[in-house]
């Protein structure tokens, strides 16, 4: 990278990781003003909510198969579009259409950091360099949470409308056009551009197997924060203070990953991080007041390496699957995500109908509403710890074999 501004191009990419966090954590702590303002249901919020991530995967998978012949620079140009037609549509919506079209066109922005940055990254470095900078690229979007949220808590504190809320937005866009502009990106490895050899390479059953495995970390990350503002509101505890808690410390976690992967290796923190994440939902789903914020802290935990290392992953053991091979993992993610939103909206209000007819009213059937739409959840991390126990073998099977006898 003797030819580029390796610092500004990585700049640039966590200003970008930033508009997408500030778009994911503003939306969460804005939607139950959408929901009053529109006249909206919690499956309806779930259909606004999964146009986010549709938008994801589309752009992801968009990017990744063009990365080699457009390149990141154009991805990033596009992105900036996207975010800035989707932030003003947003703005300016009149009803639930307008609210589904203009989260659309932020998720596509969304795809298209991811589709542009993680290749970007993965082809400048090697190593553990790349794995420490993955980890601390995707710090960024946690860390970019905890900004969102707080602001989003005291702007609705203040009384500010969702409308200035999502103006917020525009500013991490402008920094990373800014850093992005004029300056030239790193071509695609030459052995990784062949679209036949990326083909060939996601073909295989590893591949495919960790496909499997990011719909589930995927989901079991954006799940539970996604709906944290009306899942947790009657929980004793302030939902975004425990999302800015959440996002706080993945992001602390992500910033010093590196040492950590070196001391377990990603299939270690994989596992383990299934684990911290089933007791974690566990316990958000069961503790109320103090505790939930105790809770917090262990999901925080399990999610915290899920996203990166899973690309880390695949970019050091299934290399010759390129910046496509990256972006479809992502979008294997975002895609699930996107699929659960309603079915998620739709766990809350049939849990909702279903403590009402138990008598319960007020704020005791909303506690228990998102209690069990929180139980309904734990299975995701609980099959992650099956698929990540036989990954973590298979690994250590093939170093065994590696050692001559």
């Amino acid at each position: 990278m003797s030819d580029h501004n390796p610092k500004r191009l990585f700049y640039g990419s966590c200003f970008a990781l930033i508009t997408t966090a500030f778009s994911f954590s503003i939306r969460a702590g804005i939607l139950p003003q959408l929901a009053d303002t529109f006249d909206l249901t919690a499956q309806q919020l779930g259909f606004i909510n999964s146009m986010f991530f549709y938008g994801f995967p589309i752009s992801m998978l968009l990017g990744g198969i063009f990365y080699s012949t457009i390149g990141p620079k154009n991805i990033m140009l596009f992105a900036v579009f996207a975010h800035t037609v989707g932030i003003v549509m947003t703005i300016y919506a009149s009803g639930y259409t307008g609210l589904l079209i203009s989260t659309l066109f932020i998720g596509l922005g969304n795809g298209c950091t991811e589709a542009a940055c993680n290749p970007m990254i993965a082809t400048a470095y090697s190593g553990k360099v790349m794995s420490t900078l993955l980890n601390r690229f995707h710090m960024w979007f946690h860390g970019g949470i905890v900004i969102g949220s707080l602001v989003s808590l005291a702007m609705t504190k203040m009384n500010l409308g969702w409308e200035a809320q999502i103006w917020i937005i525009m500013v991490p866009t402008a920094i990373y056009a800014y850093l992005f502009y004029g300056q030239k990106f790193p071509e695609p490895k030459k052995d990784v551009a062949s679209m036949s050899a990326n083909l060939k390479a996601m073909a295989s059953p590893l591949f495919i197997f960790m496909c499997v495995c990011m719909t589930l970390t995927a989901i079991s990350e954006f799940g539970p924060t996604q709906w944290a503002q009306l899942v947790l509101a009657k929980s004793g505890a302030e939902p975004m203070v425990i999302l800015a808690l959440i996002t706080g410390l993945v992001s602390f976690g992500r910033y010093f990953g590196g040492a950590l992967v070196d001391k377990l290796g990603q299939t270690g923190v994989l596992l383990g991080g299934s684990i911290f994440t089933t007791i974690g939902i566990f316990l958000l789903s069961t503790q109320t007041g103090a505790m939930a914020y105790v809770a917090a802290i262990f999901f925080a935990i399990g999610i915290c390496y899920f996203w990166p290392n899973v690309l880390g992953f695949v970019a050091e053991k299934i290399p010759l699957s390129g910046a496509i091979g990256m972006s479809i993992v992502g979008a294997f993610g975002m895609l699930s995500t996107a699929m659960f939103q309603s079915v998620i909206g739709g766990w809350i209000d049939k849990a909702g109908e279903k403590a009402a007819s138990l008598g319960l009213q007020g704020d005791a059937m909303e506690l228990a509403a998102g209690q069990a739409t929180l139980q309904k959840m734990i299975a995701f991390p609980l099959i992650l710890i099956v698929l990540f126990t036989i990954l973590l073998f298979w690994v250590r099977s093939r170093k065994a074999a590696a050692i001559p006898a």
